[in-house]
């Protein structure tokens, strides 16, 4: 008789924690993947891209940057990341990681490749604190039409 209440009450409490850890491990972070590419996998006539170039990850969630081509990596703009945010840039040729711990929106650049328009946006949590900042930051060449897709609607 003892043996079985013990029983029990060790499933339940294990039940309990179950349903208690359920959520935390939906929120458990992410790594999420931008390759770095000579060619859009999907229209072969865009050149020098991020691929995807907009993401969307909560704070918290790593971004893995794949340098699946050569001569290529990612560096954040000046003025276009959250304030207090830690600039990145990433040496070339070479994978990169960063984790995103502050909310806001991040527009970041391939060095070399900047105004043929290689850049992306990634959008962590709720991204709208610096939102107008980086949508009125100005860029050279393709970059600036490239921003203007990646920002409309947002």
């Amino acid at each position: 008789m003892f043996v079985r209440k013990a029983l029990w009450m060790f499933m339940s409490v294990c039940g309990l924690m179950a349903l208690n850890l359920g959520p935390a491990l939906a929120e458990a972070p992410v790594t999420h993947v931008v390759e770095m590419l000579n060619a859009h996998p999907e229209d072969a006539k865009q050149r020098q891209v991020f691929y995807p170039a907009l993401l969307r990850i909560k704070s918290g969630d790593t971004v893995k940057f794949v340098s699946s081509d050569r001569g290529h990596n990612t560096q954040s703009i000046k003025g276009a990341i959250p304030i207090g945010a830690e600039p990145w840039r990433s040496p070339l040729g070479k994978n990169f990681e960063i984790t995103f711990t502050q909310e806001g929106t991040y527009q970041y650049m391939c060095t070399p490749h900047y105004g043929m328009g290689m850049v992306g946006v990634i959008l962590v949590g709720d991204h709208t604190s610096n939102l107008d900042a980086a949508k009125a930051k100005r860029h050279p060449g393709k970059a600036k039409k490239i921003f203007a897709d990646l920002m409309e609607g947002l």
